[in-house]
């Protein structure tokens, strides 16, 4: 059972936006690191967005200025703001935790596989 919880996704036109909500358990919800990636079908899944227990946000350059992560402390709850939406966004959205800190490390190859809990996703479609 996954543990962590997506809702939010649906069909979108471009230009249009979104809200995706992650949804954790107390014990996850304090991990030091909180991310969202997306996958292609037939692609690995890849790093979009990540924010820190603290505040501390990142995002890979092609969501920059268009999507925005943030948390709510007291809903145990993470969100991706994603607005502006392109037809390339399309994609099936995962949340994802881990403990080691890594969410500068969010534009790198590979890097889903060091992150420990994981929800069974949303799927984002944005038409043309």
């Amino acid at each position: 059972q996954a543990p962590l919880v997506e809702s939010g996704g649906g069909s979108v036109q471009a230009g249009g936006s979104l809200r995706l909500s992650c949804s954790a358990p107390e014990y996850i919800y304090r991990h030091t690191c909180i991310s969202w990636f997306r996958q292609y079908p037939g692609k690995e899944r890849e790093g979009v967005a990540s924010i820190y227990s603290e505040g501390l946000t990142y995002y890979v350059d092609s969501v920059k200025g268009r999507f925005s992560v943030s948390h709510d402390d007291a809903k145990n709850t993470v969100y991706l703001q994603m607005n502006s939406l392109k037809p390339e966004d399309s994609a099936q959205y995962y949340c994802a935790a881990n403990s080691d800190g890594l969410c500068s490390k969010i534009g790198e190859s590979g890097v889903a596989a060091y992150y420990i809990y994981w929800g069974r996703g949303t799927q984002v479609t944005v038409s043309s």
